[in-house]
């Protein structure tokens, strides 16, 4: 690579990111440890970026519209087990042929790996669950339009007139920031819009949440408890989020993941 490639390289990574190490860099153009240093350097000495120990930073960040809460690939370390059990499960619902609505989220995201020896039709807001689904699996991929939100990795459109508008579903599948005895909760408004707008596309809402949603809470009602058909969710949750959920008629289906000796499903 020459060396004026490396350093757009360098310095789209590093608007990117913000950091970068030298690690990465040479991962990305190929070039030698000694070599990305050299570029760094003179990158540093232009004031195009600024050196740092181990890599480099960018001067400033680029300022874009984004979402309220933390990015898709943090989310997804988290509870990794819990999330495979929520999301077979989920699967397990489903029947060849369906129409189905997938919403953005990491544990939505789950879904796709029993679904690959499934044949659906389904919608999803999702850029990984999209792009998975169609490289790995026979399930008919309809994806929305509108605005990609590239750190949760979603698709948000503010147009009352999009596609979604014309799919209809057996069952919505989704997650959520958090669950309280007024429902669920998100952080971002456009978000709430966007899923909102997908709930009324589908004859079942089906939550998926690990148990630690029940402790979370946000200042932004995404829709009441009773909207919600069913809630996935694993056997860490406590006795007094199962009695809220059953006062308010919604199907509980707890998954055993050993976070305690609690096993099957709860209506």
């Amino acid at each position: 690579m020459h060396e004026n490639d490396r350093h757009r390289v360098i310095l789209s990574s590093v608007q990117d990111r913000s950091v970068v190490t030298v690690a990465d860099l040479c991962a990305l153009t190929g070039a030698s440890e000694a070599t990305v240093r050299r570029d760094i350097n003179t990158l540093d000495e232009t004031r195009k970026l600024r050196r740092v120990r181990g890599g480099a930073e960018a001067l400033t960040t680029t300022p874009f519209v984004g979402l309220a809460g933390r990015p898709f690939s943090y989310n997804e370390t988290i509870n990794i087990v819990e999330k495979q059990a929520i999301a077979a499960a989920a699967v397990d619902l489903c029947s060849d042929g369906e129409p189905i609505i997938i919403n953005g989220g990491t544990t939505t995201f789950q879904m796709v790996h029993p679904l690959a020896s499934r044949q659906m039709q389904v919608f999803t807001n999702s850029f990984p669950i999209a792009e998975h689904l169609l490289k790995n699996t026979r399930n008919t991929v309809l994806l929305s339009g509108g605005v990609i939100y590239r750190e949760q990795n979603i698709i948000l459109s503010p147009f009352d007139n999009d596609v979604t508008r014309n799919f209809y579903a057996k069952r919505m599948f989704m997650g959520a920031q958090g669950i309280g005895p007024l429902g669920l909760m998100e952080q971002d408004p456009l978000l709430i819009q966007a899923e909102q707008k997908l709930i009324g596309q589908a004859e079942e809402l089906v939550v998926l949440v690990d148990s630690t949603k029940f402790a979370n809470r946000s200042s932004l009602i995404l829709c009441p408890l009773n909207r919600i058909d069913t809630i996935i969710t694993d056997d860490g949750i406590d006795d007094r989020s199962a009695a809220m959920l059953d006062a308010a008629d919604v199907n509980l289906i707890v998954v055993p993941t050993g976070a305690t000796q609690k096993t099957g499903a709860v209506s």
